[in-house]
């Protein structure tokens, strides 16, 4: 109660401060345990902790069970002992029981090795944070910037007081800035840029959530087009490969006038009517040879035939695709411009 009061009588005072000066007090928090847990050398170090206080955890756990073994063990056989033997036992539970107590202490108390090993970890990361809000203060003119994780209890804090992110991003451009080329390093400034503009005026955020959502969009657009490409590029050399291989199998005499397998239906609808003629021409041998079911491959005019209805409709299916490419930046550029009207409103 005696730290809210504090923070009320602190709050009164900052505004009081700001009323008598006629300016306005700029107030920013932070959450350190957040900003901790969003720190990648932290998460790993803590992951590497844990796992040696579970190792710890289990140790206590096997001094325990013999301590509880041990007891029954004496409990069985209190009655076929000594005196003198019964209270030598007693003495050595005692005494293992005194040992693990002060084990666990060791370990696990306000000033054990698991405290101490946490609190040097987090050390290091804490003064970087401090160095970052002190650039955020002077940089930005805040009066005041206080830890919300802190023993100073926050009665209300309104999110977008809050600098946390900000101090993230500082911390973590510190890391990157020592793995980046001078090209990639000019990049990471102007985003930076971007990202402080936004900070500063919450408004742009929408815009340029927007403005990321056009240019994902636009992304998987050429995506989605370059595999439809390449998939018609590959049913394209299929086709001809197949063309290819029936024409040398017709010059070895060993082709059967059936159309490939990995012909489209759309070819062999165009070519129904000619492979309908060259079968009747060829039904019947002059030897008077039973007549056989096969068909003779496609001629020159045919293959001709097929590969223009192909780009034909190639053609046609690109126009269409690049009429509703337009009319889609159409809308969207409409939709950008009638939401940048209401935010100007």
């Amino acid at each position: 109660m005696r730290k809210q009061f504090l923070f009320i009588f602190l709050a009164l005072i900052v505004a009081n401060t700001s009323q008598a000066q006629g300016k306005t007090t700029r107030i920013g928090y932070i959450d350190m345990e957040y900003i901790l847990e969003n720190v990648s050398d932290y998460k790993e170090a803590k992951s590497q902790l844990e796992q040696k206080a579970q190792k710890w955890k289990q140790e206590v756990e096997a001094k325990k069970l013999n301590i509880n073994n041990l007891k029954e063990s004496l409990k069985t056989e209190k009655a076929l002992l000594t005196k003198e033997l019964i209270e030598e036992r007693e003495t050595e539970i005692k005494f293992l029981e005194q040992e693990m107590m002060d084990y666990q202490q060791k370990q696990f108390g306000s000033d054990g090795n698991l405290m101490r090993q946490k609190a040097a970890l987090a050390k290091p990361i804490q003064d970087q944070v401090f160095t970052a809000v002190q650039d955020i203060a002077e940089a930005k003119n805040y009066d005041f910037v206080f830890d919300k994780s802190s023993d100073l209890t926050m009665l209300f804090s309104n999110k977008r007081f809050d600098i946390s992110d900000q101090v993230l991003r500082i911390l973590n451009r510190t890391e990157k800035r020592e793995q980046l080329t001078k090209k990639q390093l000019k990049e990471q400034e102007a985003k930076e840029s971007i990202e402080n503009a936004i900070d500063e005026n919450p408004a742009m955020a929408d815009r340029q959530k927007a403005l990321d959502e056009k240019r994902a969009a636009r992304e998987k657009l050429i995506q989605d087009r370059k595999l439809e490409q390449d998939a018609k590029r590959k049913e394209y050399e299929d086709r001809r490969k197949a063309l290819q291989e029936e024409r040398e199998a017709k010059k070895t005499g060993t082709v059967s006038g059936t159309a490939p397998a990995t012909a489209a239906p759309a070819a062999a609808t165009a070519t129904d009517a000619a492979k309908t003629s060259s079968t009747a021409k060829t039904a019947a041998p002059a030897t008077g040879a039973t007549p056989t079911t096969e068909q003779p491959a496609m001629t020159k005019a045919e293959e001709r035939q097929l590969l223009y209805e192909q780009r034909k409709k190639e053609l046609e299916e690109r126009r269409k695709k690049i009429l509703e490419e337009r009319e889609a930046a159409k809308k969207a550029k409409e939709a950008e411009t009638q939401k940048a009207n209401t935010t100007n409103n």
